[in-house]
């Protein structure tokens, strides 16, 4: 009798153990894993990071729930909240995933579109600044604009988004201080066209009075004209230095001066084929440089320069000089024949006036 009832316990045992005992969410596991990798390969860490956490610490605590359940006894073990957590972590993976695509969508679009702006407002000033002198300081900043598109544009394709805008953003501050550079320009050529319309008068009632030839140099116009008698000869094609929308302040600026002078030298063989050199600097250029000097607006050890000439070597189409004015060699050789020392040479920014 009693080997039956032992018997009977072991079999009632052996059914409690097969009817209890679960398969741990091993599936289940592996999916949130999988789910987890996938948000991770698209940024979430950086686009969805809040929901990215989440998922990370359900798969933890659902691994980790898994593991406890493993440890106990066939009979008692469930699965339940570990299956829960797994799942629920596998979700918000997805979740993350699919708001990092969207958030990725969007900046790429608002990046390229602020990118397409910042190309049409740089393409609108560079057709503007090529039609003016050469502005250093607004060349500079367009530059620097232009550089910044560039960079953009690498870290667009890099998937960079959040760069790439901060990046756009450099390059549209460079623009703003470009259009402040070309307003203090404008109002700066507001201020003294009337002392270059003076000069040209003068220049003009001068050659007329004492019936002799004078140069007069349009920097804007990039024209040089050849005067007699207050009366326009002929008008040559002229190229200036590389900073050529300013005044000359000092020595190495790359500015053609603006003044008057006159020829103090005619040299009919030099580096540049032929050249008249003039009296650069005149006692006003000196005290501008000094002025200069005490405002803070130049180094005290800059030097005012000199050697400035009307030579030839010209024809490049573009201002190119360190502060002279360029001529084609035909041209030079045809002013030449006019020119002596003591002529008079007028250089101005711009003028209102037809010689």
């Amino acid at each position: 009798m009693k080997k039956i009832t032992r018997f009977a316990a072991y079999i009632f045992l052996i059914g409690l153990f097969g009817i209890s005992c679960q398969d741990p969410p091993v599936a289940a596991l592996d999916g949130a894993k999988v789910a987890l990798k996938l948000a991770s390969d698209v940024g979430a860490l950086r686009y969805a990071e809040d929901q990215y956490r989440v998922s990370e610490k359900l798969l933890r605590d659902g691994w980790m729930e898994m593991a406890h359940q493993n440890g106990r006894l066939a009979p008692f073990r469930n699965y339940h909240n570990a299956d829960s957590l797994l799942a629920l972590a596998a979700k918000t993976a997805r979740d993350a995933q699919r708001l990092s695509l969207e958030t990725i969508r969007s900046l790429d679009s608002l990046a390229r579109s602020e990118r397409n702006d910042l190309h049409v407002e740089l393409s609108t000033w560079r057709e503007s600044l090529d039609g003016a002198l050469e502005n250093f300081q607004a060349e500079r900043h367009w530059t620097s604009a232009e550089f910044a598109l560039n960079q953009a544009d690498f870290l667009i394709r890099k998937s960079e988004f959040d760069e790439a805008r901060k990046t756009l953003q450099k390059g549209r501050d460079e623009l703003r201080n470009m259009e402040k550079a070309v307003a203090e320009y404008a109002n700066d050529e507001a201020q003294k066209i009337g002392v270059w319309r003076r000069w040209v008068n003068e220049t003009l009632d001068e050659s007329k009075t004492n019936g002799t030839y004078a140069i007069i140099i349009d920097k804007s116009a990039h024209k040089t004209y050849l005067v007699k008698s207050g009366q326009l000869v002929r008008s040559f094609g002229c190229e200036l230095g590389y900073n050529s929308a300013r005044q000359k302040l000092f020595a190495g600026d790359g500015a053609t001066p603006e003044g008057t002078y006159y020829v103090t030298k005619v040299k009919h063989s030099s580096k540049f084929h032929k050249a008249l050199l003039i009296n650069f600097p005149n006692q006003v250029d000196l005290r501008r440089l000094r002025d200069n000097k005490v405002k803070g607006i130049i180094s005290r050890y800059a030097r005012a320069g000199a050697l400035i000439e009307i030579h030839g070597e010209g024809g490049k189409n573009r201002d190119w000089t360190d502060g002279c004015i360029a001529m084609t060699n035909e041209d030079i050789d045809h002013l030449m024949q006019y020119s002596s020392v003591g002529m008079p040479v007028t250089i101005v920014r711009r003028s209102d006036l037809w010689p």
